[in-house]
């Protein structure tokens, strides 16, 4: 048999396996380069604290904790740098004391 005639044959028996096409297998899209990164912003709360969460890239970049106590001061939590990966290590705590 010739190669025109093997090809129709292929096709079919490719398209009766399941899972197996001829065609490509879509990729898919990564984020073009220089595009706007994947930024998420999640707001939690109780009857006590409201505590605030920004991603960017699926990596926290800064969490937010505010007590609805009167006179209780929010702070910040700095997250550990992701390429420093230590086990068990957790963010930092900082209080702002002062605002301009």
């Amino acid at each position: 048999m010739s190669r025109r005639a093997l090809l129709p044959l292929f096709l079919i028996l490719c398209a009766a396996q399941p899972g197996w096409s001829a065609e490509p297998a879509a990729q898919p899209t990564a984020p073009a380069r220089g595009g706007e990164p994947d930024v998420k912003q999640t707001v939690q709360e109780d009857d006590n604290t409201r505590i605030e969460e920004l991603r960017v890239r699926g990596e926290t970049q800064r969490i937010v904790v505010k007590s609805k106590v009167a006179g209780a001061p929010a702070y910040e939590i700095v997250p550990p740098n992701a390429g420093r990966s230590v086990a068990g290590a957790s963010g930092q705590r900082v209080w702002h004391l002062f605002s301009f």
